[in-house]
């Protein structure tokens, strides 16, 4: 199976290099990139030097041949190619933000002005596999949400508040630097950012509704220093009391088919550069203090865009994403 991968140069799309080289059935055949058409792809990426041999291209997109495409390119730049790429025949599976939301939600967020929009399953398999299945075209979730939203799912629809606060590590701003990424900025500190206000959190909300909840969601981000990785806890005040084992009985049964999903003390370290997300919790009375770890650019972005490839293509779900974690 021939794939492109369309805004290659960034993390995500060295990600995604890295990832397929261990999948039975894709071969990445095309990697686009305005700012780089030209170089090969191990100058950018230095760590795929010798896994390909591929150089960056800028082809108009009805140039594009693949049987699927991964869209790895900003945020309302994806609109401009997904439905051309539908078009041509292709299986689509889009990390921008672009068809997370619903049109009038996604243009208040962006505050952009949506011009090829169309409905698309919201692509956290654990949740929605039945949705993606089938599908030619997939969306996947934003990062952040993915952590949050496996962190609360089992205990959402008996929950009054959710209050999401996350760690991420710094790859999440994408390849350029910037005065808040720069290294002496970043390193021996921690630095909370949107405090209210951060787009992730339409998806959070989206999710938590879908699960049945009527919580009020609330989400604050923090940049620590760290090259990938988000630590969420989430605080939910249910609406009666749980017990520890009543519990850890409810997230055992809600996952207990989910090969990504691990119940265990998360950290940073144990799911560096695997598609895993862990998760822990403590209960006491009403509050429940859930704890979820995950790599950004693998389950939040590039790996777990591979397991929704996977499931539309009808390969396993865990192929191509089996390599364990990096650990330490």
């Amino acid at each position: 199976m021939d794939v492109a991968i369309v805004g290659a140069s960034g993390y995500t799309g060295g990600e995604l290099f890295r990832l397929l080289q261990g999948h039975s059935s894709a071969e990445v055949v095309a990697a686009t990139s305005r700012k780089e058409e030209g170089r090969p792809v191990a100058t950018v990426h230095p760590h795929l030097k010798g896994y390909t041999d591929l150089t960056f291209t800028n082809p108009a997109v009805e140039d594009i041949d693949a049987d699927v495409a991964f869209l790895a390119v900003p945020h309302t730049a994806a609109m401009n190619y997904a439905g051309r790429l539908l078009e041509q025949g292709m299986k689509v599976v889009d990390l921008s933000a672009d068809y997370r939301l619903p049109r009038g939600v996604y243009e208040t967020v962006y505050g952009v002005t949506h011009t090829d929009y169309f409905e698309a399953p919201y692509g956290l398999p654990e949740l929605h596999r039945e949705e993606v299945k089938g599908k030619q075209f997939v969306s996947n979730p934003g990062c952040f949400p993915t952590g949050a939203t496996l962190a609360a799912a089992p205990l959402a629809s008996g929950a009054r508040y959710v209050i999401y606060d996350s760690k991420t590590g710094v790859s999440g701003s994408g390849v350029n630097p910037s005065p808040t990424t720069h290294y002496p900025n970043v390193a021996d500190g921690v630095m909370p950012y949107k405090l209210t206000g951060h787009r992730h959190l339409a998806e959070m909300e989206q999710e938590l509704g879908r699960l049945g909840s009527k919580a009020r969601c609330f989400f604050t981000p923090h940049l620590v220093p760290v090259n990938r990785g988000i630590l969420t806890t989430a605080h939910i005040i249910l609406d009666e009391p749980m017990t520890q084992e009543e519990v850890e009985a409810r997230y055992r049964d809600f996952y207990k088919d989910e090969f990504f999903v691990r119940l265990q003390k998360p950290s940073l370290g144990a799911v560096r550069g695997s598609n895993f997300c862990d998760i822990w919790f403590e209960a006491r009375d009403e509050r429940v203090v859930v704890v979820s770890a995950i790599d950004n650019l693998v389950k939040g972005a590039a790996g777990q865009a591979i397991q929704n490839m996977n499931i539309i293509c009808g390969f396993a779900e865990n192929d191509g994403l089996m390599t364990p974690p990096c650990m330490p």
